[in-house]
């Protein structure tokens, strides 16, 4: 199942899982995903709604027994993978939904993770097909559901769609394959001209399987597209769903100004909308505005607690990255631009900062990771967002002008106004 960031791929997956386990307490379903943060988040939602909910009915449920139900519904698709390495035997779910399928590893990312974590040498299996393998002891049938991102991939190691169908291909022919036609026809989910044969001959496609209409930013389903359109520098076609789609009904605004930004979020988020702060986890030069992305935050808490919680998202202090947010949202946010991803000369800027300097990067699977982490940092918003791009100072090299002045002309072109 694919869809547009926001179209409600992750409530879907946990739908069905919990109707699968409902229609048969025998028959285990389990919502995987790989996204630590969403895992935490999601568990400790449901956690809270399951001592409420009891408390509204006069039952006495502890948080800590809550917890045991969600934390075996939801699990982090890492320990899933570490219960299987033991045994030969089927698990006992039969029904599994995998979040976010696209960032599952790749064979050299998990060879090197279960040699150093693990002890184990010679581990010749990527995370997909190690997966379905799992799925296929089980000798009369299983069902197994990917919510798939297209552009998705973030970091170091993450396979995308491609390693799901060469595992299929080439070591498990006996499965019935649905997927979206998205996978065939959009670039942003499978470029292997060859694997998308395969697919045609061997697969069943339904149009039905992709969710086309953003839930998340609910003023308008074309956010997805008008973001797609700003970072493939598709300038005509940016400018003109801003103003046919967004400019009347999805408020976007870009400041040179941090302290604006801020207080802009605050006025928006009325009652209990949420708002926060996001950047990239590259984004080492906002240090100087009170931006610092190596602090961690505490998920649950960023997400979940309410306004009277410094370390909540709502006082604007931490800082959520690519990683924090993937597969979550609010209804406000102030996306916080760096040096590490700029326009110049019509094109994009790829760097990471080592030490006391910004050094290029030149590997094209690391710019793309860089390309999707805002991406996704720029498809957070329910409601509506503003894109704070600092001036810069001639007198600190790593903070030069020139790192950001092109990135909010880009910005303005469109038609974005400032703040």
């Amino acid at each position: 199942m694919t869809g547009v960031p926001g179209a409600g791929k992750t409530l879907a997956g946990l739908n069905i899982a919990n109707e699968r386990m409902n229609i048969d307490e025998n028959e285990h379903a389990v919502f995987l995903s790989g996204n630590g943060p969403l895992v935490d988040v999601l568990r400790e939602a449901l956690t809270r709604d399951e001592v409420n909910n009891a408390k509204k009915k006069g039952q006495k449920l502890t948080k800590r027994e809550a917890a045991i139900k969600t934390h075996a519904f939801i699990q982090n698709i890492h320990h899933f993978r570490d219960d299987s390495l033991g045994t030969a035997k089927a698990p006992i779910e039969k029904v599994v939904v995998f979040d976010e399928a696209q960032r599952a590893w790749n064979q050299g990312q998990t060879s090197s993770f279960m040699k150093r974590r693990r002890g184990l040498d010679n581990f010749e299996s990527s995370e997909p097909r190690f997966l379905i393998d799992v799925m296929n002891r089980h000798q009369d049938w299983s069902t197994i559901i990917c919510l798939v991102g297209g552009g998705q991939e973030i970091n170091t190691g993450e396979a995308g769609l491609e390693e799901w169908i060469s595992s299929l291909k080439n070591h498990f022919h006996d499965w019935n394959i649905y997927l979206s036609n998205s996978i065939i026809e959009d670039k942003n989910y499978l470029k292997d001209n060859a694997l998308k044969e395969w697919l045609h001959e061997n697969a069943t496609i339904d149009k039905n399987l992709h969710l086309s209409v953003s839930v998340r930013s609910f003023r308008s389903e074309k956010l997805s597209d008008f973001i797609h359109s700003i970072l493939d520098i598709d300038t005509t076609k940016a400018r003109r769903l801003y103003n046919d789609f967004l400019k009347n009904d999805y408020p976007i605004l870009v400041t040179r100004d941090f302290e604006k930004a801020k207080k802009w979020l605050k006025s928006k988020a009325i009652g209990s909308e949420r708002s926060g702060v996001v950047a990239s986890s590259g984004a080492y030069r906002l240090r100087p505005f009170g931006i610092n992305i190596k602090n961690q935050i505490d998920a649950p808490v960023w997400f979940l607690n309410n306004k009277d919680d410094i370390r909540s998202s709502y006082f604007n202090e931490e800082v959520a990255t690519e990683f924090d947010i993937q597969g979550l949202e609010l209804d406000w946010t102030c996306v916080c631009w760096d040096g590490d991803f700029y326009f110049h000369n019509n094109q994009w800027m790829f760097r990471k900062f080592k030490g006391t300097k910004w050094q290029n990067i030149n590997k094209e699977i690391i710019k793309n990771y860089l390309l999707n982490a805002y991406r996704v940092l720029l498809t957070r918003a329910r409601q509506g967002m503003i894109i704070f791009i600092p001036n810069g100072s001639l007198d600190d090299q790593t903070r030069l002008p020139e790192f950001y002045d092109e990135t909010y002309e880009y910005i303005r072109k469109i038609g974005i106004q400032e703040l």
